[in-house]
């Protein structure tokens, strides 16, 4: 299970492994090690992983299926935005999940955001 969110978590970011390593502080080797479910990070190592992707540590151990983003600081009419957002990806989801990504980022690229997405 944690080697299946690291993988999925570093991928998405269009993280190496090498990328990952030198931002924990370990080798290349290490972050290979985890992700083919050859051996697992210590604590200390896990709550550094959960920082690196803004998730919590039992995210990472499948123990919470939640996610969340850390929204402290932001007005609260941001966060009604970030909310729709998230609400907006999820619909867009379901008619069409493999095509959502590649329909939406170049729309943020440019600015070209349809009202209801922002």
């Amino acid at each position: 299970m944690f080697h299946e969110k690291l993988r999925t978590l570093r991928q998405a970011r269009n993280m190496s492994q090498v990328e990952l390593a030198k931002r924990l502080g370990v080798t290349k080797q290490s972050v290979s090690n985890w992700e083919n479910d050859n051996i697992q990070p210590s604590i200390e190592m896990l709550v550094r992983i959960a920082a690196v992707f803004a998730v919590s540590a039992d995210y990472l151990l499948g123990i919470d299926a939640a996610r969340a983003i850390d929204v402290s600081g932001l007005p609260e009419e941001v966060i009604a935005h970030l909310s729709q957002l998230v609400e907006d990806f999820r619909q867009s989801l379901g008619r069409h999940p493999r095509n959502l990504m590649a329909e939406i980022e170049p729309r943020v690229r440019t600015g070209d955001i349809d009202e209801k997405m922002v």
